[in-house]
């Protein structure tokens, strides 16, 4: 995705800048055997552990045993399961 920076207004650069932060504060944030929850389309969330962390994927075992290989944006880092 490529964002043509120059037609921003302040204010918008500052949400940028701020947006930016957040992802990498999350990208940083996944390591291995880390609780997420995985939410797909159309489909209940699956909890799992991540087991690979890729630049474009994430590999991901869930409670039920299956492999999941998904891209980091359908992830959520989840510190207590019983919230869902």
């Amino acid at each position: 995705m490529k964002i043509d920076i120059d037609q921003l207004n302040e204010s918008e650069l500052i949400n940028l800048n701020k947006r930016i932060v957040e992802r990498l504060r999350f990208l940083h944030q996944l390591r291995a055997h880390t609780s997420m929850l995985v939410e797909p389309d159309n489909e209940p969330p699956v909890f799992g552990i991540i087991t690979r962390y890729n630049k474009k994927t994430v590999s991901i075992l869930a409670e039920d045993g299956k492999k999941w290989t998904v891209s980091p944006q359908l992830l959520r880092k989840i510190t207590d399961i019983s919230q869902f």
